[in-house]
């Protein structure tokens, strides 16, 4: 990816000291998604206008040129498998950037290292001396992620015939500082100087760097844009393009769009960008002043000796208000005043919670600042960890797997004690013991099978973490149930090291001889799994909370909740408090969490008419989706254009979406330009023109039609489809909200494609939209993007494929990009209105053809 870069093992170590991990709800295990005899490109969830490899994982787009009429698209790909590993760059071609062909592998992982994202050039002059000016080079500029010890360093290779074959450059790597964290570089020419210009990474440092070489072989560094903006993760795959501000090419401005992970607008994965200036050697980006929150009534400051009628709960919190960092806690900032609430007590772990006194909810908004940890709130978990009374088959106490028996190398002489050499911080195991098939860096396979027991109670529980590789994966990391030799059960983990509850129903199964198999077949990314206390039980264990965060309470329930981004800096986030006028609700701050940044920070919790918004929100993104990251442009398209394409994923659950022989797809490539929205310069964008060519000739058409409190289904066949474009205006009314649903259809699934007209915002609730629960960070959220109504309309594009939502607002300043994945049959669209009335002034909508038939 490009966020896979750290050397694997060091981001997963890093992404798991955040993350909030649970397994996988297990149920009967379920045949392989797709059947043997399945045509390619017609599967389940594939995509019929988007990218997609044939089979395998993909991620970032790398190596975007247009070269002798070809739009070539390289990417991330793992020619091994589905999940993430080997990588290695695919490649693609398009004469319309719409209708796609897929290429042999172009350049491939080897021995030394993996072929992290980077760009090509064509060296029309043969500055590299790798072809001649009659027959110009097409020259790649990756990362190299060196296999031993993790280096970073840029490198090049070559083709002199389109980009079919490709040959490393014998001189690699080309610039080398020595850092594991050092990636993703977007190389381009700069006439003014006659030399090439590469922007690249300084990813921890959320820094990017810029350089000049001559021949592409040797590097002079320029300057350093950064930190600025949000900085909540590494800072990946950067781009740096001109554009003329509203078509005026005597107003250039530059952008510079910065990809970071986590710390999206959206959560996890995002791709944010600057506008400013460029003057050969340094980026300067435009001033947007500072922040004022709205003002309002302070309800808790924490500026006291104590908490005072707040109570507490364990030991996370202390005696009453820290004065800033607690003992071995880094410096912390961004809190108002001399006290605030902190969790870091003993030193991160230890857990509690602080209560506010029950109060009427009489404000639109309840803004407060948070920092600590990024673990959300997840609903239905508890914060009992005691496991429910049943028969303990294994608990891994004692320092012997006893009489379970092993293949292999990965489960070691006996059960591990906690976290392994090299590994994340692994949490949320009971006593001294468990199974940790960490061995050797992950590298290590085998299997651990239990002696045979009978089934004679109604759930069997276990906590396990680790890996996301489902039994039916083609290597899997997984906890079976086997019953006559037949695996009936299995779960998996879900990418992070803290252990969870995972429960199976078998009362189907009483009587029946049984075992359980613990399988470690993958020594890839995340290829280990974490298991405890395995036990019959007639009670289904509730899966505890890990969460540090910040709840608000209505009736005893979590309604809203915020949580950190991984760092000690305080910042402000809202809660909307609309839906709850009159209710008695309670603020609670909780830390349930004793892994890597395992706290909560609080302060200033101030009730107010408007919301206040947090660094992240305040920044400006290319999308504000979930599913938009690496977003990066093509070098010497026709006619000046710039057009844009993004990988339409996201790493917090990006390896476990339910699609099968691929997984990922990219996002439509997109028209980019510079616009005056409301006296600001913006960045937006439109779908490719040529996207259009695949409308059927007659669009669905409606005009005029009022909607109150209601959803009105567009009742033409032709409405109806997996693949749809959709052009609607409407009229503002008196509704609090209105707009969309697509996708609807079985058992009530639905995508809401919205508009807020209270908050002035555009949103997508995917919540209802199909298959949301492979993933608590899938469902979780409403994705919003702010849009102002322009002349009393709100103006929408929306694009609907078999997995994907993508919505531009308004003239393309507000755009969310989501996946979904909706029952087949799930294929109608409904107009909506909610608290009073909306008008669609008019809609069009085409069905769009397969670019695969």
């Amino acid at each position: 990816m490009s966020s896979a870069r750290v050397s694997r093992h060091a981001r997963i170590r890093m992404m798991a000291a955040v993350a909030t991990v649970c397994a996988l709800s297990a149920a009967p295990l379920a045949p392989s998604a797709v059947a043997a005899d399945t045509p390619p490109y017609s599967e389940t969830y594939r995509p019929q206008f988007h990218f997609t490899p044939q089979k395998n994982w993909m991620n970032d787009p790398n190596g975007l040129v247009y070269f002798k009429g070809e739009y070539h698209l390289f990417y991330q790909y793992n020619p091994n498998g589905n999940s993430w590993g080997d990588m290695s760059w695919g490649h693609a071609v398009s004469k319309d950037l719409v209708h796609w062909e897929e290429l042999p592998l172009a350049l491939s992982h080897d021995d030394e290292e993996m072929v992290f994202s980077g760009s090509a050039v064509v060296d029309r002059d043969n500055t590299t001396g790798f072809g001649t000016k009659k027959n110009p080079p097409m020259v790649a500029i990756y990362t190299s992620a060196y296999k031993n010890g993790g280096k970073q360093a840029q490198s090049l290779a070559y083709s002199t015939d389109r980009g079919r074959t490709w040959t490393k450059y014998q001189g690699n790597p080309v610039l080398d500082i020595g850092s594991k964290e050092f990636r993703d570089p977007k190389v381009q020419w700069y006439a003014p100087t006659k030399s090439w210009l590469m922007t690249v990474s300084l990813s921890t440092e959320h820094k990017v760097r810029f350089y000049s070489s001559k021949n592409l072989k040797d590097w002079d560094p320029l300057s350093e844009f950064g930190p600025a903006g949000a900085t909540g993760g590494v800072w990946e795959c950067p781009d740096l393009f001109p554009l003329a501000v509203d078509g005026n090419k005597d107003n250039i401005k530059w952008v510079l769009v910065v990809n970071i992970n986590p710390g999206g607008i959206a959560g996890g994965s995002g791709s944010q960008y600057f506008i400013g200036d460029f003057d050969g050697k340094k980026f300067t980006a435009d001033d947007k002043g500072t922040y004022t929150p709205p003002a309002g009534t302070v309800v808790q400051d924490f500026e006291g000796t104590d908490f005072g009628t707040w109570t507490t709960t364990g030991t996370a919190f202390g005696q009453g208000p820290a004065t800033g960092a607690v003992d071995w806690q880094g410096a912390v900032t961004g809190f108002d005043g001399k006290g605030l609430a902190n969790s870091f007590h003993g030193g991160d772990g230890a857990t509690g919670t602080l209560t506010s006194p029950e109060f009427t909810v009489d404000s639109p908004y309840l803004n407060f600042k948070v920092g600590g940890g990024r673990h959300p709130h997840e609903t239905g978990t508890v914060m009992d960890r005691t496991p429910p009374e049943g028969t303990v088959l294994a608990d891994f106490e004692g320092g012997t797997y006893g009489d379970w028996t092993k293949t292999g190398d990965a489960f070691g002489t006996a059960p591990a004690t906690g976290t392994l050499p090299d590994q994340g911080q692994v949490s949320g195991f009971l006593g001294d013991g468990l199974v940790n098939t960490f061995l050797n860096g992950d590298s290590t396979t085998g299997t651990l099978t239990s002696p045979e027991f009978t089934v004679d109670k109604k759930y069997i529980n276990f906590l396990i973490g680790g890996g996301n590789h489902p039994a039916d994966s083609d290597n899997p990391t997984a906890v079976e149930l086997l019953v006559d030799g037949q695996v009936v059960r299995s779960s998996t983990g879900k990418d992070g090291e803290a252990l969870n509850w995972a429960s199976w129903d078998v009362g189907e199964l009483a009587g029946k001889k049984a075992q359980i198999r613990i399988v470690d077949n993958n020594s890839g990314g995340w290829g280990h799994l974490n298991v405890d206390h395995i036990m019959l039980s007639d009670t289904k264990a509730a899966r505890v909370s890990q969460e540090t965060s910040v709840d608000l309470l209505v009736d005893g329930k979590v309604v809203r909740s915020a949580t950190g981004a991984d760092s000690e800096t305080l910042d402000w986030a809202s809660f909307d408090m609309r839906p709850y006028a009159g209710k008695k609700a309670q603020i609670q701050v909780v830390d349930m969490n004793s892994a890597g940044w395992g706290h909560v920070m609080a302060d200033q919790f101030t009730t107010a008419d408007k919301p206040a918004k947090s660094v992240v929100q305040r920044a400006d993104w290319t999308d504000y989706g979930k599913d938009y990251y690496a977003a990066v442009s093509w070098e010497n398209a026709p006619g000046g254009k710039r057009y844009m394409i993004g990988w339409m994923n996201n790493w917090d659950y990006g390896q476990s979406i339910p699609t099968s022989p691929w997984r990922s797809a990219q996002s439509i490539p997109r028209d980019m330009a510079l616009r005056t929205i409301n006296g600001q310069i913006r960045l937006t964008s439109k779908p490719v023109g040529s996207l259009e060519s695949l409308r059927n000739k007659r669009p669905v058409t409606a005009s005029g039609v009022v909607v109150k409190n209601t959803s009105k289904p567009l009742r033409s066949r032709t409405a109806k489809g997996k693949a749809l474009d959709i052009e609607a205006t409407f009229s503002l009314k008196d509704a609090e909200r209105f707009g969309l649903k697509v996708a609807t259809g079985a058992g009530g699934e639905e995508t809401v494609i919205g508009y807020d007209t209270t908050t002035q915002e555009l949103y997508v609730d995917r919540s209802r939209s199909g298959a949301v629960d492979f993933h608590n960070a899938f469902s979780t959220g409403v994705q919003t993007a702010p849009l102002r109504p322009k002349n009393g309309k709100i103006k929408l594009r929306v694009l609907v494929d078999s997995s994907s939502v993508e919505v531009f607002g308004g003239n393309g300043e507000a755009v969310i990009t989501d996946q979904i994945f909706p029952d087949p049959s799930s294929t109608g669209v409904e107009v909506f209105a909610e608290g009073g009335t909306a008008t669609l002034d008019q809609l069009r909508a085409w069905q769009l053809r397969s670019i695969w038939r």
